[in-house]
């Protein structure tokens, strides 16, 4: 398994905004995950989804789409991990 940050970034206030990452081996089992890097303690500062385009016959792109649930800016990092 290797972990990693793929990208990083700011979410503003009450907003969401998408990224996309691509070529990626379709036989590579990835997880995402999206961490804030701006300390609020008390409460949850974001949601995060994945969607996955099969590109290709063996690459794939992810389309991660983060929403900030306060209301402040937000930076985020977008980290990963292949499992297999």
């Amino acid at each position: 398994m290797f972990v990693g940050v793929q990208f990083t970034g700011t979410v503003p206030a009450n907003q969401s905004r998408r990224w996309f990452t691509f070529n990626w081996p379709a036989a590579w089992q990835v997880d995402w995950n999206v961490m804030s890097t701006s300390p609020v303690p008390g409460a949850a500062q974001i949601e995060w989804d994945v969607a996955v385009e099969r590109a290709s016959a063996d690459r794939i792109t992810y389309w991660i789409t983060i929403r900030n649930v306060t209301g402040q800016d937000v930076n985020i990092e977008a980290r990963y991990a292949v499992l297999n």
